[in-house]
């Protein structure tokens, strides 16, 4: 069934590949986006991609009366929710902008989408809700309990959103806890490029294989993992994004309020990805040892069974596959997107 889909920040990392997925089978797309974590170049080689033709509207999510009027103007059924700051770290130093950006950003989403009549909504949550869990591989039933601004941002959504299908069940709502993204779509036309220093580990490996960096900063070699380091859910961007489809196609039948991880349910150590991006790029990624970073944990993945089974969807692609997405992406794009000016 085709759809009229409103993705919020698709001009972004996840955005742009979940736009590609649905557009690919068949869906019509409008993006909002105020292009601070995006560029529309990306989104002009999503219709390269595709061949297909989306339409965009540069605007902030906090702008309640041009979402709404989007979201009646070109009929849209379905909003899939993205636009938010991301950095873990950054949200420690900047709290209140992180606070202000996500929750009012959701607020305003949500009173527009009331506004339109419009009740699907899949929600861009994270597995920081978990903070430091008990054990793993961790399922949807485990604790939350988010140790950082980012974190809690997404776990005060996810409350306001179990509050709002509670007090008004015709709605539909898909919240989906990523573990770590990454990898980049194969065309190597779309990935992830981020402004200043990356905070993802894999951005940064790529930088430093291709000589804009010097050097990766390992943080941690003493944690109670198989090589000392922290070991991690690495899921490749594609099938994150083919997640969503799956999780859009489950709204249609009215289930309410439900929760998912997506991850790919083995985790693996910063050193193994280093290996794994050095077999990639066929050469060595220069690296020293620096003590753990506050708030770092040492081991989180996720038990990925429930998504299988509710919504039909697994991780396809591995480890390998991720690592040569990146390092085609790194190479065809090594300042990230042009310029569009």
């Amino acid at each position: 069934m085709s759809r009229n889909v409103l993705v919020t920040g698709g001009a972004g990392y996840i955005g742009s590949h979940v736009c590609v997925e649905l557009m690919q089978q068949g869906h019509q797309v409008v993006v909002i986006d105020n292009l601070d974590n995006g560029s529309p170049v990306a989104l002009q080689r999503v219709e390269q991609i595709t061949g297909k033709r989306l339409r965009f509207i540069q605007a902030d999510v906090r702008d309640q009366v041009a979402v709404q009027s989007a979201l009646v103007e070109h009929g849209v059924d379905a909003v899939i929710h993205f636009a938010a700051l991301k950095a873990v770290g950054e949200s420690v130093a900047r709290p209140l902008a992180y606070y202000d950006n996500n929750l009012n950003g959701a607020i305003s989403l949500l009173r527009a989408m009331q506004g339109a009549g419009v009740t699907d909504l899949v929600f861009s949550s994270s597995a920081t809700v978990y903070g430091d869990p008990r054990s793993n591989p961790i399922s949807e039933d485990f604790p939350l309990r988010a140790t950082n601004p980012y974190g809690r941002s997404k776990l005060m959504i996810e409350d306001m959103l179990r509050d709002l299908g509670a007090a008004e069940p015709n709605w539909n709502i898909s919240i989906l806890r990523y573990f770590n993204p990454a990898g980049a779509h194969p065309s190597g036309l779309i990935g992830e490029h981020p402004s200043g220093v990356p905070n993802n580990l894999m951005p940064y490996i790529a930088q430093t294989a291709s000589g804009l960096r010097d050097c990766l900063a390992v943080f941690g070699d003493d944690y109670p993992t198989r090589d000392g380091t922290g070991v991690r859910d690495y899921i490749h961007v594609v099938d994150l994004a083919r997640g969503h489809l799956s999780a859009l196609a489950r709204l249609a039948q009215h289930p309410g309020v439900i929760i998912h991880n997506l991850g790919t349910g083995t985790g693996y150590s910063v050193l193994e990805i280093v290996a794994a991006f050095e077999r990639a790029c066929g050469m060595p990624i220069p690296y020293r040892m620096e003590s753990r970073r506050p708030g770092d944990i040492a081991e989180c993945f996720a038990d990925p069974s429930l998504a299988r089974a509710e919504l039909g969807w697994s991780a396809q692609l591995d480890l390998a596959a991720m690592c040569a997405d990146s390092w085609r992406w790194q190479q065809a794009n090594p300042q990230g997107y042009p310029d569009p000016s």
